[in-house]
């Protein structure tokens, strides 16, 4: 057993190693105890190609992320309850003896050929912890040739902080499917448009003008049905005078004054003012004392099955 090939699988968690990566790669969410990593490829390949490759990780799988330190040792069964196994070699040198090992790497819970492949387990630094990993892996037509998608979520109670682990652990992704695609054909696509600009803020509502101030010597309006003010310094009106021979209008007589009173004379008598009796309040009416009712009689026997065509006897 190579000691090298266990130093370098101990590097998965710093994230040391890389090659190409593929054309999407990121980690898309993070928890407190969570996180998925996704990839994705397009491949000049027919799905049947990739999934015949992608099954068969002894060809593609980057020796470094082994225990064994050589690819050659892994297997893949794509069934349900396959094993995405690891065979740890026997040594048989001088002064030196092991048995033959073997490590799960992962399990097969679906196996959809040329769709779907998905497995559950830790990978590599992750096999010392209490979590939990689903790597679900969709092959799909495209117009250039076979879209691989390559999602790894993890979750559990962990001993690393997530912000590495799971940078550390996206970068081994990305290696992977890299290495997958790259016997396949990569294939270059443009980068994804740019978001649109957002929107300009609407402009603030004008606002009205204020009312501009009279100028000297020019009057200032009025309101609907005032008087204007005369000028100061100005000579009165006068109104025209009549013409002779014109119509005059008529002139208002005024009534006789009423004659006055002579002295000694006799005058009429006031009526006298007799004054007004105040109204007097009728006093309240004595309240009427309740009358009382008979006490309700019981009904008989006979009243109260009348309605019964078989009346007891009382």
């Amino acid at each position: 057993m190579k000691l090298s090939g266990i130093a370098r699988a101990a590097a998965l968690a710093c994230g040391t190693l890389a090659l190409s990566a593929p054309a999407s790669a990121e980690v898309v969410r993070t928890t407190d105890i969570s996180f998925v990593s996704r990839n994705e490829v397009v491949v000049a390949a027919t799905p049947k190609e990739v999934w015949l490759a992608l099954i068969s990780p002894a060809s593609w799988w980057d020796s470094a992320h082994t225990w064994s330190g050589d690819s050659k040792n892994l297997t893949l069964m794509p069934q349900a309850g396959g094993c995405f196994c690891e065979t740890i070699p026997e040594v048989d040198e001088p002064g030196r003896f092991t048995l033959q090992g073997s490590v799960e790497h992962m399990r097969v819970v679906q196996a959809y050929p040329e769709a779907a492949l998905r497995m559950l387990g830790s990978l590599g630094p992750l096999q010392s912890e209490p979590v939990t990993g689903v790597l679900t892996i969709v092959i799909s037509k495209h117009e250039k040739g076979t879209r691989i998608v390559w999602e790894y979520n993890v979750g559990g109670a962990m001993r690393y902080e997530i912000p590495v682990i799971s940078k550390a652990v996206d970068g081994v992704m990305a290696t992977q499917l890299a290495a997958l695609a790259k016997p396949l054909g990569v294939v270059a696509l443009p980068p994804p448009p740019a978001p649109p600009a957002p929107a300009p803020a609407p402009a603030p509502a004008d606002k009205p003008a204020p009312a501009a101030a009279p100028l000297a010597g020019k009057p200032a309006a009025l309101a609907p049905g005032a008087a204007a003010p005369k000028p100061a310094g100005t000579a009165p009106v006068v109104p025209p005078v009549s013409k002779p021979g014109a119509a005059k209008p008529p002139v208002a007589v005024p009534a006789p004054a009423p004659p006055k009173p002579v002295a000694g004379a006799a005058t009429a008598p006031k009526p006298a003012v007799t004054p007004a009796k105040p109204a007097t309040t009728p006093a309240p009416a004595a309240p009427k004392p309740p009358v009382s009712k008979p006490a309700p009689k019981s009904p008989s026997v006979e009243e109260a099955f009348s309605d019964l065509g078989d009346k007891p006897k009382s």
